[in-house]
């Protein structure tokens, strides 16, 4: 980015920066809010029965994916045709008036549709502000902008734990609150001077389809998405069906799965730092996804072999796995940097909630496996599939550190 005042450039810059940290940190709050207050929520609005609260609350949960998958695609589309600037200004608008009418709903219905729409608005968020990010800051030092947007954004989990202790509707007024100051303060940001670059050409931008009419394209589109599956399954499985998991390996008392999240998700935070960090460091990105894949394997094996587990070693190994997938900050920064300016926020956007997404079919496979090999042994073998793909993919992957950016997609 050129400037005149090359000071005042630069505290643009970090404005953006913190910016697009903040709305990822309200977003992570939002995401894993009704994961946390599940329970108490739907026994708040009369759903008391343990099986019902089990059965309505995935139903939820899962609107709320489709929401994601749904809008991942609708902001990634924005993004690439109209701006980042709308996707940022928009998606928090939406899920933050969600998040006031989620504070009002009186039964299942209204709660799961509620969800769909904060849903969609929470899809925009991550993607449009790291393709904003990597497009405004030097190749030479963007991956720190995508390493603090990301690191701090997902210490919004933390705060959401602590304010789901007090009641579940004021939480949800709290994320609203927050995404509205969030609003206020994303006045004085700017549009990338890439997407500026392109706004007058005659060509295809924000084209979805675009990533499935060439193979070569299609193939890098899918590995991005790949690489980032075994995150969600430590998270949504291993941590998720945390309870189950301490059963099975007879755990000294009852593991939360809501505190094993939380712990993991600061692990994610601080694994985020050291990887955006180290890619600096070694001028690469694939290395540091080699790495970090290996030692997300190794923590899980440490998690499915700790027989008698405390509650204090499980906390510890919920941290150390959270650290070992701390590449969800590189990872996004590759799926941005694979693609041409004309499309690259749909990558960036679709991208992550895809992987999201994945969590359908990975938990669906696991548990087809533990009808047969039981948790332990279905643990096991779901995570050795997940890092050989990952692992495979990142091979197929063209290294991106210092990447020249501004370029199309014919």
């Amino acid at each position: 980015m050129t400037d005149l005042n090359p000071a005042k450039t630069n505290r643009n810059i970090i404005f953006l920066v913190l910016v697009a940290a903040l709305g990822y940190f309200v977003d992570i709050y939002d995401l894993l809010l009704f994961v946390i207050v599940r329970s108490k929520s739907l026994n708040g609005i009369g759903i008391t029965n343990p099986d019902e609260v089990t059965q309505k609350g995935l139903l939820i949960l899962n609107i709320q994916m489709l929401g994601l998958l749904l809008g991942g695609i609708l902001w990634g589309v924005i993004g690439d045709k109209f701006g980042r600037l709308k996707v940022l200004f928009g998606s928090i608008l939406l899920y933050s008036l969600a998040n006031f009418a989620n504070g009002m709903v009186h039964d299942v219905t209204q709660y799961a549709i509620v969800r769909f729409i904060a849903g969609i608005g929470l899809a925009g968020e991550l993607g449009a502000g790291i393709t904003l990010v990597t497009e405004t800051m030097s190749k030479k030092y963007r991956g720190y902008g995508t390493m603090i947007v990301s690191a701090l954004g997902l210490l919004g989990a933390g705060l959401a734990v602590i304010v789901a202790k007090n009641d579940w509707r004021d939480a949800y007024f709290v994320g609203g609150g927050l995404g509205l100051i969030l609003l206020f303060l994303r006045i004085g940001t700017f549009e990338s001077h890439m997407y500026k670059g392109i706004v007058e050409h005659k060509i295809t931008k924000g084209n979805f389809f675009m990533l499935f009419t060439n193979w070569g394209r299609f193939k890098k589109y899918l590995f991005c998405i790949l690489i980032g599956a075994p995150l969600w399954y430590v998270v949504g499985v291993l941590v998720g069906f945390s309870p189950e998991f301490g059963k099975a390996l007879g755990a000294k008392e009852t593991l939360s799965a809501g505190n094993g999240v939380l712990f993991t998700y600061f692990g994610i935070a601080i694994g985020g730092l050291v990887a955006g960090v180290l890619s600096q460091i070694t001028k690469s990105r694939k290395l540091v996804m080699y790495i970090f894949l290996v030692l997300s394997a190794i923590s899980v094996v440490v998690y499915l072999s700790s027989n008698g587990l405390s509650y204090k070693d499980f906390i510890v190994i919920c941290f150390f796995m959270g650290c070992a997938v701390g590449y969800w900050t590189i990872f996004i920064t590759i799926a941005a940097e694979q693609f041409g300016t004309n499309i690259r926020a749909t990558v960036a956007t679709t991208v992550p909630n895809f992987v999201r997404g994945s969590l359908i079919p990975i938990s669906t496979c696991f548990f087809a496996l533990k009808v047969h090999y039981g948790m332990i042994t279905s643990g096991y073998i779901m995570m050795a599939i997940l890092t050989i793909i990952a692992l495979f993919s990142v091979s197929q992957l063209k290294e991106t550190f210092g990447k020249d950016l501004n370029y199309l997609e014919e």
